[in-house]
């Protein structure tokens, strides 16, 4: 092992400070671990002793940025960071809730109604690269500003 901080050490700090997915953590303390299966023991170990949880993780995340992030936005985020596909499911949140977020990502973000057919798609582009769906989008900007 190298010299200083023991990798569970290590570890702890970090899980101390907030939740990480299990691909996060084998990130962060792979540069002060000597072999994989170090990190891979560790992490059996943590996730055994329930330290380190990508349910808790998946969970968390998606309270924290689901305000402002549709579903496929959460989805894509949480795949890239090695969070299991059943796991981020369960967590998000249904049409009604995802409904009500993308109006207020809608109006926080436009202060008025497209005036034009190229307004329209720029609020449509910006609504899709958060991660909301078309149909929600659509629905929310016949919400806002009925026509």
């Amino acid at each position: 092992m190298k010299e200083g901080k023991s990798l569970k050490a290590r570890a702890l700090d970090l899980l101390a400070r907030r939740e990480y997915s299990r691909l996060e953590l084998k990130r962060r303390l792979a540069p002060h671990a000597e072999s994989e299966d170090e990190i891979d023991s560790l992490l059996a170990e943590l996730s055994d002793r329930q330290w380190q949880s990508d349910e808790r993780y998946a969970e968390a995340f998606i309270h924290s940025k689901s305000r402002s992030r549709g579903r496929l936005r959460l989805q894509q985020e949480l795949a890239a960071k090695g969070v299991d596909e059943s796991l981020v499911r369960a967590n998000l949140p249904d049409r009604d809730t995802e409904l009500a977020n993308a109006l207020a990502v809608l109006h926080k973000k436009f202060a008025a109604p497209p005036q034009d057919f190229q307004e329209k798609q720029k609020q449509i582009r910006f609504m899709l690269y958060r991660g909301f769906e078309m149909d929600i989008v659509q629905a929310a900007l016949k919400e806002e500003w009925p026509q």
